[in-house]
């Protein structure tokens, strides 16, 4: 049943790898295993078969949400955008006590700690502004033969996955491969896939090591800051409300999943 459940968690962290303003760091923050990961991914073998226990099941759901839960997720956010997002705000907000409580766990509450939270939270803000305007700013044709171009991309975007509320696809718009990454997951293209993969991993390892001696060296400054980034990324999905009947239908979501991540 564990092996189900974090599978099950693998996916919408995967998921959150191509969905636009969603970061899957959010959803390993969410699910409370971001700490856990980071120090399974770079302690893989101090306790091999420990940590490949607890990394396989969220491993082969990443790629699964990847390549397939994520395009649902996308159609549900397209056709559905109202109760889908205020769905994800509810399990996203669920988790700020949480996370307020860990970040105080040690030394407790500094007034000064939110000046952390809120230079996270407006950097959060300005990820919104420029998923908006980047497209129409940035266009670069990227070919086969930009391989190393690709991996640069990928070990820019690692950033979005393993930092909490920013987003990767703010990233590789910034860099203008957006599309290139959406038509080359959904034709599986590894001209394309391999090289922002190679990137992808190179990154994902560096900048791991660097939130693992933030989180040593400075825990609760470091939570504050991925609390205003989580903090912000509700702006990012926030789509408006009206009261209709998809607006109680989505409030009543949002409650759903405000509950579960308490119950979690």
């Amino acid at each position: 049943m564990k092996f189900i459940v974090d599978y099950l968690k693998g996916i919408l962290i995967g998921s959150g790898a191509i969905l636009p303003g969603i970061s899957s760091g959010v959803f390993c923050v969410i699910f409370g295993i971001y700490e856990k990961l980071v120090d399974s991914v770079l302690n893989l073998f101090h306790d091999f078969k420990k940590n490949f226990i607890f990394l396989l099941p969220i491993g082969l759901g990443g790629i699964t949400g990847v390549l397939l839960v994520g395009k649902l997720l996308n159609f549900l956010f397209t056709s559905y955008p109202m109760p889908t997002k205020f769905c994800f705000i509810g399990l996203i907000l669920g988790s700020i006590p949480i996370l307020c409580k860990k970040a105080n766990q040690g030394k407790g509450f500094r007034l000064h700690y939110l000046i952390f939270l809120l230079a996270a939270f407006f950097l959060g803000v300005l990820s919104i502004q420029l998923e908006e305007i980047l497209p129409s700013f940035i266009n670069i044709n990227v070919s086969n033969g930009y391989f190393f171009y690709l991996v640069l991309a990928g070990f820019v975007m690692s950033i979005g996955i393993v930092m909490p509320g920013v987003s990767s696809s703010v990233i590789l718009m910034a860099l203008g491969v957006y599309s290139t990454y959406l038509n080359a997951i959904a034709t599986v293209n590894l001209s394309i896939l391999v090289p922002m993969g190679i990137g992808l991993v190179i990154g994902a390892i560096l900048f791991l090591k660097v939130i693992q001696f933030l989180l040593l060296h400075y825990y609760t400054q470091t939570f504050y800051m991925i609390i205003g980034f989580v903090i912000g990324s509700v702006l990012i999905l926030y789509p408006g409300i009206s009261f209709t009947l998809e607006g109680c239908i989505s409030i009543l979501l949002f409650l759903l999943g405000f509950w579960v991540r308490i119950k979690i």
